[in-house]
């Protein structure tokens, strides 16, 4: 097989030895299913989703020097059911923090929301209408460090307020950093004291 040209996507060098030890280990724990077990590079893997994601093409149309659909799918829905997506992260995370001078979990979190439209097809169970912003749709939480790294991320109903949201968000920020390491969290005016 030829060596294709690159994406700009494409992971460096240097990106893919911080998260090749974390995707070896996952497949050295998964022997595959379907007996083609080392058919495609977990570079090439990564290399796909991460074209998927900043593109937001159709997943059928994945450029085809590319690993195909069904392969790139099968992994990220993995990885996303297991949690193998937000080890990837938050070790990145980590990384630019101590680049940056700073502790591997934050002492402070900024905790924000924004309301979107949803889209025709969306279930109405899953949409609400923020009935501040008169927005009918989904409301996503989201908590960040200083250098705007994220930390937790929700997505609830738009009609779900603030306070609840910034509780879940809470929630997440403990369980995702260190005990103790989060002692502030700024939030605006549409947040309650009770949060």
């Amino acid at each position: 097989m030829s060596e294709r040209k690159p994406y700009a996507t494409d992971l460096s060098d240097e990106r893919w030895a911080l998260i090749e030890p974390v995707i070896t280990a996952w497949k050295a724990a998964h022997p595959s299913v379907s007996g083609h077990q080392g058919k495609y590079q977990m570079r090439e893997i990564v290399n796909a989703i991460l074209y998927q994601s900043r593109t937001g093409c159709q997943w059928s149309l994945l450029p085809h020097d590319l690993p195909p659909r069904s392969a790139v799918m099968y992994y990220y829905t993995a990885w996303r059911k297991d949690g193998t997506d937000k080890t990837i992260h938050d070790l990145l995370r980590f990384q630019v923090r101590e680049r940056k001078g700073r502790l591997a979990d934050p002492s402070l979190v900024v905790l924000d929301t924004q309301s979107v439209r949803a889209a025709a097809g969306v279930p109405k169970a899953t949409t609400g209408r923020d009935a501040a912003k008169k927005v009918p749709g989904r409301k996503r939480g989201l908590a960040t460090d200083v250098l705007g790294l994220v930390i937790a991320v929700v997505v609830t109903a738009a009609s779900i307020h603030d306070n609840a949201i910034g509780t879940a968000l809470l929630d997440r920020v403990a369980a995702a950093t260190e005990p103790g390491s989060v002692q502030t969290a700024l939030v605006d005016q549409g947040f309650k004291n009770s949060v």
